[in-house]
């Protein structure tokens, strides 16, 4: 068979296939979030009766409650949304139990208000949209399947379109063929759209207000912009004491043994290819310090065969055994490109001194605008982020660009650093 015709039919079936699988992604999606939703009908069920409770003066008590209630059932919704792909920070860090407390923090603070614009909005659209793909998947399947059993069952028990029409004879399951067969393309069109609309309102009201979130990033940019200075002088220093004490002491001993050599050709010429010899070494020593010191400011593989390249370079250096598992769709900024190799530089390091592991494995994934690197080993755990130490050096850099590092290391391990860097 031609190789054109091979690929002109396998393309329609890995299209169907596809196509199967978005519907299918997206049903479950929604069908958690239908579950989300019944919470929040029962969440805006409670706070109509705490409403009506406090014109009497008694729910003003389980306001805190209440109020606890709801963040609960937004930050499911906000986990899911972070599974989507739509990572939403929550507003608040905690709320007051103490009835005058949580009603003064319900007035001021626009985060609760905007979970509970939410719930209502969740409770009602929300679980329609969420139920209506399960709604089409069965019409499809009922109707399509109609031929098989239409005629086992008692005279008008087989319907079509919700019940509305009834399968009494061959022409009307044919009839149930096709209207399945439009079901069915409803159920695969319309799962994506409906996910989006579902998800819309949350993106929108569980994420902090623009005015709390404008103040709450100037403060962490004045932390990030401390962190950056201060990994930027760290780094600098290292230049300097690298030069200072490698490169630098080097060409010293060779102006000095040329000197001596200079001396000894106008004395004896034969003791003078010695010294010229070890000025030689010395001017080697320090060439290939130089580049050391050029390759930690920038490695030179990065920029050659990407980030995936460089981390198998550096897993192949190692000596514990590394698997580097790499999926970016695209490349990203040459500076974050760098702290990530450095990230699994450090970690490899660790892992090689201290961890006594056998296995190390490199994860990196493009998660949406973010880049998500795991370094994970199966050794005896127990590492820290130290001050002073190289993993509190990357993760200021980290930080420096919006990122977040995390290390887990219980006693007896395993160890997982991981490390989340913007990158849109």
């Amino acid at each position: 068979m031609p190789v054109g015709d091979a690929v002109r039919r396998t393309a329609p079936r890995e299209k169907a296939v596809a196509a199967v699988r978005n519907a299918a992604h997206a049903t479950k999606w929604l069908v958690l979030g239908a579950g989300t939703a019944v919470l929040a009908l029962f969440g805006v069920s409670a706070l109509i009766v705490v409403g009506l409770l406090c014109l009497v003066g008694i729910g003003v008590v389980l306001l805190g409650p209440v109020l606890t209630v709801v963040r609960s059932i937004a930050d499911l919704e906000r986990r899911r949304l972070s599974a989507l792909g739509h990572p939403v920070r929550s507003p608040y860090s905690h709320i007051p139990t103490e009835s005058r407390e949580a009603w003064r923090f319900l007035r001021s603070d626009p985060g609760p208000r905007r979970d509970i614009a939410w719930m209502c909005i969740h409770a009602t659209f929300g679980l329609v949209v969420g139920l209506l793909p399960l709604e089409l998947l069965s019409n499809a399947v009922e109707e399509l399947s109609a031929p098989l059993w239409w005629s086992s069952v008692p005279s008008g028990g087989a319907t079509i379109l919700g019940g509305f029409v009834t399968v009494d004879s061959w022409d009307g399951a044919r009839w149930a063929l096709v209207t399945g067969l439009c079901w069915a393309i409803l159920w695969f069109a319309l799962p994506p759209l409906l996910l989006r609309a579902q998800v819309a309102p949350g993106i929108r009201l569980l994420a902090p207000h623009p005015d709390v979130d404008l103040s709450a990033r100037v403060a962490a940019l004045t932390a990030t912009r401390a962190a950056a200075l201060d990994a930027h002088a760290v780094e600098l220093r290292r230049i300097e004491r690298a030069l200072h004490d490698g490169a630098q002491n080097r060409l010293v001993t060779v102006a000095v043994l040329t000197g001596a050599a200079r001396q000894a050709l106008a004395r004896d010429p034969s003791t003078a290819d010695p010294l010229l010899e070890r000025a030689q070494q010395s001017v080697e020593a320090a060439l290939a310090e130089l580049r050391s010191v050029v390759r930690s400011i920038l490695p030179p593989v990065l920029e050659s065969d990407g980030l995936s390249g460089a981390l198998s370079a550096l897993a192949a250096q190692c000596p514990v055994e590394t698997r580097v598992d790499t999926r970016v769709i695209s490349r990203c900024p040459v500076a974050l490109e760098a702290i990530a190799y450095y990230t699994v530089a450090e970690a490899l390091t660790n892992v090689t001194r201290h961890s006594g592991a056998r296995r190390a494995e490199v994860r990196v994934r493009q998660r949406g605008d973010e880049l998500v690197i795991e370094v994970e080993d199966d050794g005896s755990g127990g590492a820290v982020i130290g001050h002073g130490s190289g993993l509190a050096g990357i993760r200021g850099r980290i930080e420096a660009h919006d990122g977040a590092m995390r290390v887990h290391s219980p006693a007896g391990g395993p160890t997982i650093v991981e490390a989340v860097i913007p990158c849109g």
